[in-house]
């Protein structure tokens, strides 16, 4: 039997689980403070409604899970799909079914949480796992820009919070960028192709750009059009030109807001070339974006439309989600140590004296976090392993702490 674990999928040490668990549990916090309340929902979700949610690349990720017994064998006499099941790619689908399923019992506008594990048949590499975890926050049932407001401010508290250091949450909006495409000469059905490319600005540059839309067929004039508007600064007044004011206004609002509540402690940028990969995304778009570290730690939007394909009618909705794992491997890499943890020791006792030792333990622990070991036949290398391990000491039943030195 293989004793490592499935590629892309981790085992973590006590020292990275309680790292993780302070990480987590210091999101949570920030959240609830700002009155959201924690849900669950299954890692399970039905295959049909995991394939029509709009999910972009990720629905090429997805795990799907066999049918079982007669309805595989049908499936496999018939000819029909071998799945029935998926595990979830992330949280907004199960978000959204169970608001379908759930709405009546729910105060209105509907403020969610969820932390959990997510799934994702990804090629195993740096950054890039098939089992990770999202911390998400998300508000359903109302249409005001008040919403990304409170979400990107609770977002980048919560990321203060746990010390991610300066970011900078960069904004846009999905509708603006489709009618300044269409303004400027591309054709309804092209637009999804055209911001899938001009998502890669950052990486690939104008030049880049401009290559892989002339490699996908689009008009030369158009691109041309194009290529001049990204290659000047493309602040909202630019694009207000293009788009008309009107269009830009709430964009306007949900940054100017947002900046006053930032105070200084992080920023906030339009960014025309914002896309964001799931195609539910239906309005504003928004990322953080590491001042330290290169990439985006967290990111989200509005999708109206998505609860409609459970209910029949469209309930507005928008939510953020911060990256967990980018989060903790940049701060475990960057050697951050969990604030006020209890420094921990190691109590040691001989065999006969444990219920002395469990008594002692606990008057102990209002000043340390204490371990209970029977005395090692090799103290030295016991204490050389808990040194390791971070331990600040260890005792004797009896005696007073000793710092390992």
């Amino acid at each position: 039997m293989k004793k490592t674990p499935v590629k892309g999928t981790n085992d973590y040490l006590p020292e990275d689980v309680r790292l993780r668990d302070y990480l987590q549990n210091k999101i949570l916090e920030t959240y609830i403070e700002a009155g959201y309340e924690r849900i669950s929902t299954p890692a399970i979700e039905d295959a049909e409604n995991l394939d029509k949610s709009d999910g972009g690349d990720n629905l090429n990720l997805i795990f799907n899970i066999m049918k079982r017994g007669d309805k595989l064998a049908r499936a496999l006499e018939n000819g029909d799909k071998l799945f029935d099941l998926g595990l979830r790619y992330d949280l907004t689908l199960p978000l959204s079914r169970y608001f379908a399923n759930n709405r009546e019992n729910l105060i209105m506008p509907a403020k969610c949480i969820q932390i959990g594990s997510v799934y994702r048949a990804e090629r195993p590499q740096k950054g890039r796992l098939r089992e990770f975890v999202q911390c998400d926050i998300d508000v359903i049932g109302s249409k005001s820009y008040t919403m990304e407001v409170e979400l990107i401010y609770t977002t980048a508290k919560a990321l203060k919070a746990i010390g991610i250091g300066g970011f900078t949450v960069r904004v846009n909006d999905r509708r603006i960028l489709r009618l300044m495409l269409k303004n400027l000469g591309f054709g309804e059905n092209d637009l999804d192709s055209v911001c899938i490319t001009f998502d890669k600005l950052d990486k690939i540059g104008i030049d880049g750009v401009t290559v892989e839309l002339e490699a996908k067929g689009f008009d030369a004039a158009v691109i041309s059009r194009f290529g001049d508007v990204i290659s000047r600064p493309m602040t909202l007044d630019a694009i207000g030109e293009i788009c008309g004011g009107e269009e830009t206004e709430n964009l306007r609002k949900i940054i100017a807001k947002s900046e006053s509540l930032a105070g200084g402690a992080y920023k906030i940028e339009f960014d025309i070339s914002l896309v964001r990969g799931q195609g539910y995304y239906t309005g504003t778009v928004f990322e953080v974006v590491s001042d330290n570290f290169k990439g985006s730690v967290a990111g989200g939007g509005r999708y109206d439309n998505l609860i409609g394909k459970f209910i029949g009618e469209d309930v507005p909705a928008v939510g953020f989600s911060i990256g967990f794992e980018r989060i903790f491997a940049l701060l475990k890499d960057a050697g951050y140590r969990i604030p006020d943890e209890k420094k921990r020791v190691a109590l040691l006792y001989d065999a006969d004296d444990i219920e002395k030792a469990i008594a002692v333990s606990e008057n102990m622990r209002g000043e340390y976090s204490v371990t209970l070991c029977e005395k090692p036949k090799k103290l030295s290398k016991y204490l050389d392993r808990i040194k390791e391990k971070n331990y600040y000491g260890f005792c004797f039943l009896g005696e007073e702490v000793r710092e390992l030195k």
